[in-house]
């Protein structure tokens, strides 16, 4: 009988394989919102990623150009809707540049309490989602547990529990309520503990560690190349964080890391997502032992006019870098609102870090960056 080796064209023939075609969305439980991927495979290995955008585009810079501006602080809270309040103020931060409004102290205190509340909220859903993604079921469960706290204390003050509009032009239109002191205190001790908790249910989990560890590998150059930002940049090692590099509000006033990883792969951004919960907790306890008395709300605030020109900023949403570009003509609308995306820099890399993975890392890949669909479909 012949022997047929390894290596001879029989072989190799028997062996080859076609590329074919897969799409993983828009309703694919995993793809984060409504995002359709298309994956060019050779059995399971991915050769090619094509994320198609556009499903639920709304057209909100468009549509900022035919209302007052109070009137659409409304529509960036349903943006990145995970960073709502994050969303108000990135938006509130450029008419009060241009138009010279300060916002008083207590206004600023309390800004900075609810973004950081909303930061927390907006991690929690991600380690619960995420931990979904890769099969632990019951990380969900702990991860909407902290959550709700969190959420039903924003209801109070605001009213809303995901679409807030309170972050207004001038400061915030209501003051916190008289539990609130009390019931932040419980949620910063809950967390603490709930935070050990996630690391011995999700992170020291042989699993979850072995579908995230070296998978999804961003190289520091990489990450700084897209403009990618937030845990996504930081878990690559670059120590950046608007808060701290470049501060607005208040932030320079408090005590606090900027935590990164080192290998930039899903375990990092992960971590890293865990470690800025706890900074969001320092920075809410020494925000509360410093909030002063007084006004919410800049006094005389009657027509919204900025001057003619152009304003550019930014902060730092629970996803990265948001920034908002306005310019002005002087009156009572926006001549032109840009909206700069975190998340959309943030799903750009997903092509390059997912070739040579299986579909399955896909799934690990993708929730790693933490990307909110309307956040890019604008």
């Amino acid at each position: 009988m012949e022997t047929i080796q390894p290596s001879s064209p029989q072989v190799k023939d028997a062996l080859k394989t076609e590329d074919y075609f897969v799409n993983m969305g828009p309703q694919h439980p995993s793809t984060h919102g409504v995002l359709r991927l298309v994956l060019k495979l050779d059995g399971e290995t991915v050769l090619q990623t094509i994320p198609h955008l556009g499903y639920i585009h709304r057209g909100k810079e468009r549509m900022s150009e035919w209302d007052v501006y109070p009137q659409l602080i409304h529509l960036t809270d349903r943006m990145d809707y995970l960073s709502g309040l994050l969303c108000n103020w990135a938006f509130c931060l450029p008419v009060e540049k241009a138009q010279g409004i300060v916002v008083p102290e207590r206004g600023e205190y309390v800004r900075v309490l609810m973004g950081e509340l909303n930061r927390l909220a907006s991690h929690c859903l991600w380690f619960g989602a995420y931990g979904m993604d890769l099969g632990a079921a019951t990380a969900f469960f702990y991860g909407f547990r902290e959550r709700e706290m969190i959420v039903d204390l924003i209801e109070a003050v605001t009213g809303a529990r995901l679409n807030y509009n309170y972050i207004r032009i001038g400061g915030v239109p209501k003051d916190v309520t008289d539990d609130f002191a009390p019931r932040v205190t419980d949620i910063c001790e809950t967390l603490k503990r709930a935070l050990e908790q996630y690391e011995g249910l999700v992170f020291k989990n042989v699993i979850f560690q072995e579908r995230t560890k070296g998978i999804g590998v961003l190289s520091r150059e990489r990450a700084i190349a897209y403009g990618v930002g937030g845990p996504v940049l930081r878990g690559s090692g670059v120590k950046f964080d608007l808060r701290k590099n470049d501060p607005y509000s208040i932030y320079d006033r408090f005590d606090f890391d900027i935590p990164v990883g080192v290998n930039g792969d899903c375990w990092d951004r992960s971590i890293v997502r865990l470690a800025e919960m706890r900074q969001s907790i320092r920075i809410i306890e020494q925000a509360m032992k410093q909030l002063p008395e007084g006004p919410v709300m800049a006094p005389g605030l009657k027509a919204i006019r900025p001057p003619k020109g152009e304003t550019y900023c930014r902060l730092e949403t629970a996803r990265g870098d948001m920034g908002v570009y306005l310019v002005s003509e002087g009156g009572p609308k926006p001549y032109r609102i840009k909206y700069r995306s975190a998340c959309f820099s943030n799903l750009s890399i997903l092509p390059e870090i997912s070739v040579g993975w299986k579909i399955a890392d896909v799934v690990s890949i993708l929730g790693s960056l933490d990307v909110v669909i309307p956040d890019i479909d604008r």
